[in-house]
Protein backbone atom coordinates (compact mmCIF):
# COMPACT_ATOMS: atom_id res chain seq x y z
CA UNK A 1 0.00 0.00 0.00
CA UNK A 2 1.26 3.90 -0.47
CA UNK A 3 0.63 5.39 2.45
CA UNK A 4 0.00 9.42 2.93
CA UNK A 5 1.79 9.52 6.26
CA UNK A 6 3.89 12.81 5.63
CA UNK A 7 1.03 15.38 6.36
CA UNK A 8 1.03 17.54 9.46
CA UNK A 9 -2.19 19.42 8.98
CA UNK A 10 -3.68 16.11 8.57
CA UNK A 11 -4.56 13.62 10.58
CA UNK A 12 -7.45 10.83 11.18
CA UNK A 13 -7.36 10.78 14.66
CA UNK A 14 -9.87 7.37 15.20
CA UNK A 15 -12.16 5.43 12.90
CA UNK A 16 -15.03 3.07 14.10
CA UNK A 17 -18.53 2.39 13.69
CA UNK A 18 -18.87 3.56 10.29
CA UNK A 19 -17.09 6.80 10.75
CA UNK A 20 -13.58 8.25 10.73
CA UNK A 21 -12.60 11.56 12.95
CA UNK A 22 -10.49 14.04 11.05
CA UNK A 23 -8.12 17.09 11.95
CA UNK A 24 -8.23 19.42 9.34
CA UNK A 25 -6.15 21.96 10.68
CA UNK A 26 -7.27 23.24 14.20
CA UNK A 27 -10.53 21.96 12.88
CA UNK A 28 -12.28 18.05 13.95
CA UNK A 29 -14.51 16.80 11.65
CA UNK A 30 -16.66 13.66 11.62
CA UNK A 31 -17.73 11.97 8.45
CA UNK A 32 -19.06 8.61 7.77
CA UNK A 33 -16.72 6.50 5.46
CA UNK A 34 -17.81 2.82 3.92
CA UNK A 35 -14.47 1.32 4.80
CA UNK A 36 -14.96 1.24 8.29
CA UNK A 37 -16.79 -1.62 8.91
CA UNK A 38 -15.90 -2.47 12.55
CA UNK A 39 -17.19 -0.81 15.46
CA UNK A 40 -14.58 -0.43 17.88
CA UNK A 41 -13.14 2.92 18.23
CA UNK A 42 -10.15 3.35 20.38
CA UNK A 43 -10.86 6.76 21.74
CA UNK A 44 -15.20 6.73 21.46
CA UNK A 45 -15.20 10.10 23.75
CA UNK A 46 -13.44 12.21 21.57
CA UNK A 47 -15.64 11.71 18.71
CA UNK A 48 -18.39 14.00 21.07
CA UNK A 49 -15.70 16.88 20.93
CA UNK A 50 -16.05 17.05 17.01
CA UNK A 51 -16.70 20.43 15.59
CA UNK A 52 -19.00 19.15 12.72
CA UNK A 53 -20.23 15.84 12.32
CA UNK A 54 -21.84 14.75 8.87
CA UNK A 55 -25.15 13.09 9.35
CA UNK A 56 -26.58 10.78 6.38
CA UNK A 57 -30.17 11.14 5.80
CA UNK A 58 -32.14 7.60 5.05
CA UNK A 59 -33.29 9.05 1.74
CA UNK A 60 -30.07 9.83 0.80
CA UNK A 61 -27.73 12.74 0.90
CA UNK A 62 -27.60 14.24 4.63
CA UNK A 63 -26.40 17.24 6.44
CA UNK A 64 -23.36 18.90 9.03
CA UNK A 65 -24.48 19.26 12.58
CA UNK A 66 -22.21 21.90 13.90
CA UNK A 67 -21.42 22.05 17.48
CA UNK A 68 -19.68 25.57 17.31
CA UNK A 69 -19.33 27.82 14.21
CA UNK A 70 -16.91 27.13 11.93
CA UNK A 71 -15.29 29.45 8.89
CA UNK A 72 -17.25 28.75 5.92
CA UNK A 73 -13.80 27.85 4.78
CA UNK A 74 -9.71 27.23 5.77
CA UNK A 75 -6.86 26.61 4.66
CA UNK A 76 -4.21 23.70 5.26
CA UNK A 77 -0.66 22.66 4.05
CA UNK A 78 0.81 20.16 2.97
CA UNK A 79 4.82 21.23 2.87
CA UNK A 80 5.10 23.86 0.72
CA UNK A 81 1.55 23.73 -0.56
CA UNK A 82 -1.88 25.05 0.30
CA UNK A 83 -5.36 23.58 0.19
CA UNK A 84 -8.54 25.37 0.89
CA UNK A 85 -11.26 23.57 2.36
CA UNK A 86 -14.99 23.85 2.13
CA UNK A 87 -17.35 21.38 4.12
CA UNK A 88 -20.10 20.22 1.37
CA UNK A 89 -23.29 19.23 1.41
CA UNK A 90 -21.95 15.99 0.08
CA UNK A 91 -20.12 14.90 3.25
CA UNK A 92 -16.82 16.31 1.05
CA UNK A 93 -14.16 19.28 2.04
CA UNK A 94 -12.51 19.56 -1.52
CA UNK A 95 -9.48 17.69 -0.43
CA UNK A 96 -8.80 14.38 0.05
CA UNK A 97 -5.36 13.82 1.94
CA UNK A 98 -4.60 10.73 0.69
CA UNK A 99 -3.36 11.35 -2.45
CA UNK A 100 -0.60 12.77 -1.34
CA UNK A 101 0.89 10.07 -1.94
CA UNK A 102 0.70 10.96 -5.63
CA UNK A 103 1.36 14.19 -5.23
CA UNK A 104 4.84 13.27 -3.63
CA UNK A 105 5.32 10.60 -6.62
CA UNK A 106 4.51 13.82 -9.00
CA UNK A 107 7.08 15.93 -7.56
CA UNK A 108 9.67 13.28 -7.35
CA UNK A 109 9.26 12.09 -11.23
CA UNK A 110 9.42 15.95 -12.67
CA UNK A 111 12.25 17.14 -10.61
CA UNK A 112 13.94 14.77 -11.25
CA UNK A 113 13.22 14.50 -15.33
CA UNK A 114 16.37 16.83 -16.24
CA UNK A 115 13.98 18.20 -19.19
CA UNK A 116 10.87 20.43 -19.37
CA UNK A 117 7.52 18.51 -18.66
CA UNK A 118 4.07 19.28 -19.49
CA UNK A 119 1.16 17.73 -17.72
CA UNK A 120 -2.69 17.27 -18.16
CA UNK A 121 -4.61 17.24 -15.08
CA UNK A 122 -7.90 15.14 -16.29
CA UNK A 123 -10.89 14.99 -13.47
CA UNK A 124 -8.92 17.17 -11.91
CA UNK A 125 -11.43 18.39 -9.36
CA UNK A 126 -10.03 20.96 -6.88
CA UNK A 127 -6.03 20.75 -8.33
CA UNK A 128 -4.14 18.71 -5.77
CA UNK A 129 -2.87 16.90 -8.74
CA UNK A 130 -2.39 20.28 -10.36
CA UNK A 131 -1.07 22.17 -7.66
CA UNK A 132 2.19 19.20 -7.03
CA UNK A 133 3.03 19.31 -11.08
CA UNK A 134 2.88 23.28 -10.70
CA UNK A 135 5.18 23.43 -7.47
CA UNK A 136 7.85 20.78 -8.54
CA UNK A 137 8.29 23.02 -11.82
CA UNK A 138 6.34 21.74 -14.78
CA UNK A 139 6.27 23.62 -18.00
CA UNK A 140 2.98 23.91 -18.55
CA UNK A 141 -0.16 22.04 -16.24
CA UNK A 142 -3.55 21.63 -18.09
CA UNK A 143 -6.79 21.09 -15.61
CA UNK A 144 -9.38 20.15 -16.75
CA UNK A 145 -13.13 19.36 -15.26
CA UNK A 146 -16.34 19.59 -15.80
CA UNK A 147 -17.05 21.04 -12.66
CA UNK A 148 -17.13 25.42 -12.78
CA UNK A 149 -17.16 25.52 -9.15
CA UNK A 150 -14.36 22.86 -8.33
CA UNK A 151 -12.44 24.36 -10.92
CA UNK A 152 -13.09 27.54 -9.16
CA UNK A 153 -11.48 25.96 -6.11
CA UNK A 154 -8.71 24.69 -7.54
CA UNK A 155 -7.75 28.34 -8.97
CA UNK A 156 -7.96 29.35 -5.51
CA UNK A 157 -5.22 26.09 -4.63
CA UNK A 158 -2.86 27.18 -7.00
CA UNK A 159 -3.44 30.82 -6.08
CA UNK A 160 -2.66 29.85 -1.96
CA UNK A 161 0.37 27.96 -2.52
CA UNK A 162 2.29 30.55 -4.20
CA UNK A 163 1.99 29.01 -7.87
CA UNK A 164 -0.17 31.76 -9.64
CA UNK A 165 3.06 32.70 -12.00
CA UNK A 166 3.56 28.79 -13.23
CA UNK A 167 2.07 28.41 -16.41
CA UNK A 168 -1.45 26.55 -15.11
CA UNK A 169 -4.28 26.15 -17.76
CA UNK A 170 -7.59 25.83 -16.34
CA UNK A 171 -10.50 23.97 -18.90
CA UNK A 172 -14.08 23.36 -17.44
CA UNK A 173 -14.76 20.43 -20.33
CA UNK A 174 -16.15 16.98 -21.05
CA UNK A 175 -12.41 15.12 -20.28
CA UNK A 176 -12.96 13.18 -23.78
CA UNK A 177 -13.75 15.63 -25.84
CA UNK A 178 -11.42 17.50 -24.89
CA UNK A 179 -8.43 14.78 -25.45
CA UNK A 180 -9.74 14.18 -28.72
CA UNK A 181 -9.87 18.48 -29.54
CA UNK A 182 -6.09 18.28 -27.96
CA UNK A 183 -4.73 15.26 -30.71
CA UNK A 184 -6.73 17.19 -33.57
CA UNK A 185 -4.59 20.21 -32.34
CA UNK A 186 -1.57 18.14 -32.60
CA UNK A 187 -0.65 18.90 -28.77
CA UNK A 188 1.39 16.82 -26.75
CA UNK A 189 1.94 15.62 -23.19
CA UNK A 190 4.66 13.97 -21.46
CA UNK A 191 2.70 13.03 -18.41
CA UNK A 192 -1.20 12.48 -18.19
CA UNK A 193 -2.73 12.30 -14.55
CA UNK A 194 -6.72 11.36 -14.75
CA UNK A 195 -8.91 10.79 -11.66
CA UNK A 196 -12.06 9.65 -13.40
CA UNK A 197 -15.72 9.02 -11.13
CA UNK A 198 -17.48 5.91 -11.12
CA UNK A 199 -20.27 7.66 -12.91
CA UNK A 200 -20.87 11.28 -13.76
CA UNK A 201 -21.87 13.73 -16.65
CA UNK A 202 -19.82 16.10 -18.64
CA UNK A 203 -20.76 19.68 -18.56
CA UNK A 204 -23.00 18.72 -22.16
CA UNK A 205 -24.91 15.78 -20.25
CA UNK A 206 -22.15 13.34 -21.21
CA UNK A 207 -22.47 10.10 -19.60
CA UNK A 208 -18.93 8.64 -17.90
CA UNK A 209 -18.98 5.24 -16.56
CA UNK A 210 -15.51 3.56 -15.48
CA UNK A 211 -15.74 0.16 -16.86
CA UNK A 212 -17.03 1.23 -20.15
CA UNK A 213 -15.33 4.18 -20.99
CA UNK A 214 -11.65 4.11 -19.07
CA UNK A 215 -10.39 2.19 -21.77
CA UNK A 216 -10.94 4.03 -24.61
CA UNK A 217 -10.31 7.37 -22.27
CA UNK A 218 -6.54 5.99 -22.46
CA UNK A 219 -6.63 4.54 -25.81
CA UNK A 220 -7.25 9.10 -26.61
CA UNK A 221 -4.65 9.63 -24.24
CA UNK A 222 -1.86 7.73 -26.15
CA UNK A 223 -2.46 9.68 -29.24
CA UNK A 224 -1.61 13.46 -26.57
CA UNK A 225 2.03 11.61 -25.11
CA UNK A 226 4.74 13.13 -26.31
CA UNK A 227 7.42 10.77 -27.80
CA UNK A 228 9.33 10.45 -24.65
CA UNK A 229 6.51 9.92 -22.04
CA UNK A 230 7.01 10.18 -18.47
CA UNK A 231 4.63 8.65 -16.02
CA UNK A 232 0.80 8.03 -16.19
CA UNK A 233 -1.55 7.91 -13.16
CA UNK A 234 -4.57 6.50 -12.96
CA UNK A 235 -7.02 6.83 -9.47
CA UNK A 236 -9.56 5.09 -8.81
CA UNK A 237 -12.57 5.11 -5.64
CA UNK A 238 -14.66 2.60 -7.96
CA UNK A 239 -15.82 -0.38 -6.11
CA UNK A 240 -15.78 -4.08 -7.63
CA UNK A 241 -12.81 -3.06 -10.32
CA UNK A 242 -9.53 -4.30 -8.46
CA UNK A 243 -6.19 -2.10 -9.21
CA UNK A 244 -5.04 -5.13 -10.69
CA UNK A 245 -7.19 -4.31 -13.41
CA UNK A 246 -6.18 -1.16 -14.22
CA UNK A 247 -2.68 -1.64 -14.44
CA UNK A 248 -3.12 -4.72 -17.03
CA UNK A 249 -4.69 -1.82 -19.30
CA UNK A 250 -1.65 0.21 -18.61
CA UNK A 251 -0.19 -2.91 -19.28
CA UNK A 252 -1.74 -3.48 -22.66
CA UNK A 253 -1.30 0.28 -23.73
CA UNK A 254 1.37 2.34 -22.61
CA UNK A 255 3.77 -0.58 -21.59
CA UNK A 256 2.92 -2.40 -25.06
CA UNK A 257 4.17 0.83 -26.94
CA UNK A 258 6.87 2.92 -24.44
CA UNK A 259 8.28 -0.56 -22.17
CA UNK A 260 8.54 0.75 -18.67
CA UNK A 261 6.35 -0.18 -15.91
CA UNK A 262 2.51 -0.70 -15.09
CA UNK A 263 2.31 -1.07 -11.76
CA UNK A 264 -0.79 -0.93 -8.99
CA UNK A 265 -1.83 -0.52 -5.51
CA UNK A 266 -3.96 0.73 -2.29
CA UNK A 267 -3.75 4.01 -1.01
CA UNK A 268 -3.98 4.74 2.52
CA UNK A 269 -4.09 6.85 5.84
CA UNK A 270 -3.01 6.20 8.88
CA UNK A 271 -5.33 6.39 11.76
CA UNK A 272 -3.58 7.60 14.56
CA UNK A 273 -5.32 6.08 17.96
CA UNK A 274 -5.18 2.43 16.94
CA UNK A 275 -1.95 2.54 14.63
CA UNK A 276 -4.65 0.54 11.66
CA UNK A 277 -4.41 2.07 7.99
CA UNK A 278 -7.46 3.10 5.80
CA UNK A 279 -7.62 1.77 2.89
CA UNK A 280 -8.99 5.06 0.54
CA UNK A 281 -9.33 3.53 -3.45
CA UNK A 282 -6.41 2.60 -5.43
CA UNK A 283 -4.04 4.07 -8.20
CA UNK A 284 -2.49 2.76 -11.01
CA UNK A 285 0.72 4.21 -12.47
CA UNK A 286 2.81 3.32 -15.71
CA UNK A 287 6.65 5.16 -15.42
CA UNK A 288 9.04 5.22 -18.31
CA UNK A 289 12.36 3.25 -17.75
Amino acid sequence: MWLSDKWTDFEIIDAGGGEKLERWGNIILCRPDPQVIWNEKTKPFLFKKADARYIRSSEGGGHWQFNKKLPESWQIKYGDMRFTIKPTGFKHTGLFPEQAANWDFIINKIRKAGRPVKVLNLFAYTGGATVAAAYAGAEEVVHVDASKGMTAQAKENVAASGLSEKYVRFIVDDVLKFTHREARRGRKYDAVIMDPPSYGRGPGGEVWKFEDELFGLINACMKILSDKPLFFIINSYTTGISPTVVSNILTLTLKKKWGGAAVSDEIGLPITSSGLILPCGATSRWVAD
